[in-house]
């Protein structure tokens, strides 16, 4: 197959986020995460009090994010840190910690409009679960992405009900695709959030998954490996209960990609396929590979197999 054959128009064998945001602002973009205060409806009793069996917000969550800095000042230090390295360069700013549209509309508007006041700033990533999302919430994003890229994020997690029950997401994969839907009907960017290896699912699921995605309004895609993480109801039960969980190796993994990317429309843009939490948070799997390192194996990967996103897309 040759290059040009490809539907995004460039050499990598994905559709691949780095590329595609290059084109989009013609130059370097960033997000800085900021921590709004926000909580969880699967914490505070609204849909439950122990959250999701996988969930420690510590691991993604950057130092300079403390709820005693305003969001303004928690975009200037992440710009800050970043500017270290690039000369030029704007940001995103990427409200991250726990539900991120779980307040009241007032709210969210003056948190979200004071991010868009800074002038590196040019757009909002918002995420959160899709049961937190209504439609005036919806329509106030849509006037706001006429001046500012806004994507919202979704924690999708898994397209089996029994799945999402089993990690106790509280909701269901209906509530997913009604919140892609409706992003997409309005022009707000979407992504959906999925996790690989969840307990009691297995490769045939996976490759179902991809085909499910492919159906559904999906911008952009973000898959994760499971990770037990320390802290989380998902460590005390697989100490408990090892043999339960399938843990992938690096490799296996990264077959499993492949096999998905195969499937997988070649309109959606994957931003990423892995994910990385702070080594002394990290129980397992450990593999020891930074991100940009698991995205050279997999571009090797399918051009040893002569493969692509959507070779087998119908």
């Amino acid at each position: 197959m040759t290059d040009k054959n490809f539907f995004w128009n460039h050499k990598k064998r994905y559709n691949d986020f780095p590329t595609y945001f290059k084109n989009k602002f013609s130059e370097r973009v960033q997000k800085v995460s900021v921590d709004a205060g926000f909580t969880c409806p699967n914490r505070d009793g609204l849909k439950g009090k122990s959250g999701c069996t996988y969930c420690n917000n510590k691991t993604f969550k950057p130092t300079y994010c403390n709820l005693e800095n305003s969001v303004t000042n928690q975009i200037q230090k992440g710009v800050d840190f970043f500017a270290k390295k690039y000369a030029a360069m704007k940001f995103l700013a990427y409200f991250q910690a726990y539900t991120n549209t779980y307040a009241p509309l007032e709210d969210l508007k003056r948190l979200y409009e004071e991010a868009l006041q800074h002038p590196k700033i040019v757009g909002l990533v918002i995420s959160t679960r899709p049961d937190s999302v209504d439609e005036e919430l919806l329509d106030y994003l849509s006037e706001l992405s006429k001046g500012a890229y806004v994507m919202v994020e979704f924690g999708v997690e898994s397209h089996l009900d029994k799945s999402l029950e089993l990690i106790n997401r509280g909701h269901s994969f209906a509530d997913s695709v009604w919140a892609l839907e409706q992003t997409e009907k309005r022009g707000i960017n979407n992504c959906a959030h999925m996790i690989l290896g969840l307990p009691g699912e297995n490769h045939s699921d996976w490759l179902e998954q991809a085909k499910i995605i492919s159906k559904l309004p999906v911008k952009n895609l973000k898959l994760h490996q499971l990770q037990i993480h320390k802290g989380t109801i998902l460590e005390k039960q697989y100490r408990e209960k090892p043999d339960s969980f399938f843990l992938f190796s690096a490799e296996e993994y990264i077959e499993l990609v492949v096999d998905y990317l195969e499937l997988l429309s070649p309109q959606i843009i994957v931003e990423r396929f892995i994910s990385q939490a702070p080594p002394d948070m990290l129980l397992a799997p450990k593999w020891g590979l930074k991100n940009f390192e698991f995205v050279a194996k997999v571009e090797k990967r399918l051009k040893e197999r002569d493969t692509w996103q959507g070779r087998l897309y119908k």
